[in-house]
């Protein structure tokens, strides 16, 4: 019972087992002991912070040694199959096809990699693993190779599939083009996309169908467009009364249901009064500023994928909300600018939702040295990663060589929101004021 409670795995696990044990490792917890768990982790979270901030000369310790009050991790409304975005690898299978399309067991380093079905997992909806699937009979049809490394050739690599409440369903093929000239590239796109309008693929009922040639592991839409074989360029969903269209790369929460939970305390956090302007850094397509954008003045939004902010921009219209400007390019790049000549005498409130590599540090500089900044809402999925040192800069005491002269922030706050069922992970949302 100990060892089901720790998330390990009896003697001689099986595949699957094991796959469930890497991706979802609290899948044994029932869902109370496993908010536990996430809430216990978050408290070391924040006494570690408290830790660094006292090295900085920061009285920061509060009850239980943490940096701030942290409350009880808020459950998501939806348990199992929640995921609205999953990507499926292309590897040798525990059988050996080299063909099997799932997630993957083990680590290059290691060179133990084996690509399991994801069938099983708990996170995983059952129109994305019924997609998974006819893409795996399609190339397991197809006379190309799956491309499993680069130098060693082969084609068929990833597989994404989108979903939305609304019953869209999107599936992007990534593809090695290697040396295939452009009609034998054209020819595969007219098989795919025959295999799944006419062939055993049409179940899947795709509203859209997209294909990237990659010669690289991650790849924008920049570096190598998108192309649609079949439906309708966009899939769209619908959040707090709101419609969202949504790119093939843009980022929307991976739980719905759980975002909505999320952004309406974000909205109660911001503290807003009708006439504060509201900064949505890293804002993806949207969705926090166009959500809370009825409780203040103007919502200025920042985004590096610009699909997105042509996305947040329709959603905008769409929804008929007009106190909205959306900006794309670098964070690091846009927001100093932007800042530095500030002058609006309006409150002026600023959430961030960075990636797991976090803000970069001339974001953060540019935040520090507006005085207009009063209220800050971190949101992290990884706060004991890189969003640790942004917690860090945002705190410490003004430092003239890092160019650092704004106020220090102190964090007031800590809520967790569970949107990662089954995994170890929240999203954790830090107020700091000033």
């Amino acid at each position: 019972k100990k060892k089901a409670r720790e998330g390990c795995s009896l003697p001689n696990p099986s595949w699957e087992e094991r796959l469930a044990n890497a991706v979802t490792p609290l899948w044994r917890l029932s869902y109370r002991e496993q908010l536990q768990v996430k809430y216990e982790s978050q408290r070391k979270i924040l006494q570690t912070l408290a830790c660094r901030l006292e090295e900085l000369g920061i009285d920061a310790q509060k009850p239980g040694g943490l940096c701030c009050p942290l409350q009880p991790v808020v459950p998501s409304p939806v348990i199992n199959g929640y995921r609205n975005k999953s990507t499926f690898s292309v590897n040798r299978g525990p059988d050996g096809n080299p063909k099997t399309v799932g997630l993957y067991v083990g680590t290059g380093k290691a060179r133990n990699i084996v690509c399991v079905k994801a069938n099983h997992l708990e996170n995983i909806s059952p129109k994305h693993k019924q997609v998974a699937q006819c893409y795996e009979e399609f190339i397991c049809r197809s006379p190309l190779d799956s491309c499993i490394l680069f130098h060693e050739g082969g084609h068929w690599r990833e597989l994404v599939v989108r979903t939305t409440g609304r019953g869209h369903t999107m599936a992007i093929i990534t593809f090695h083009p290697q040396e295939l000239g452009q009609e034998a590239l054209a020819t595969q796109k007219a098989l795919l996309k025959e295999f799944f309008t006419c062939g055993p693929g049409a179940v899947c009922a795709l509203t859209s169908l997209y294909f990237q040639e990659s010669t690289m592991t991650r790849c924008s839409h920049e570096q190598s467009p998108y192309q649609l074989l079949h439906g309708e360029p966009h899939i769209f969903e619908e959040l707090l009364g709101l419609k969202f269209r949504i790119s093939p790369d843009a980022f929307f929460q991976v739980n719905t249901a759980g975002a909505e939970v999320l952004y309406q305390a974000v909205g109660k956090l911001c503290q807003t009064t009708g006439d504060t302007v509201l900064l949505d850094i890293c804002c993806g397509t949207g969705t926090i500023g166009l959500s809370l954008a009825h409780q203040v003045s103007k919502v200025i939004g920042v985004e590096v994928v610009e699909k997105a902010i042509e996305d947040a921009k329709w959603n905008a219209a769409f929804n008929g909300i007009s106190n909205c400007e959306f900006h794309s390019g670098k964070a690091e790049a846009v927001l100093p600018q932007l800042l530095a000549s500030w002058e609006d005498a309006r409150p002026l409130v600023a959430v961030v939702n960075p990636s797991r590599a976090g803000l970069h540090y001339r974001v953060v500089r540019a935040i520090r040295n507006c005085r207009s900044i009063r209220r800050l809402l971190y949101i992290s999925c990884k706060p004991e990663g890189e969003a640790m040192r942004n917690f860090l800069e945002l705190c410490c005491p003004p430092d003239a060589r890092k160019k650092l002269t704004g106020e220090p922030f102190a964090p007031m706050l800590a809520i967790p929101f569970d949107l990662f069922p089954h995994t170890v992970h929240c999203e954790l949302v830090l107020l700091f004021t000033r």
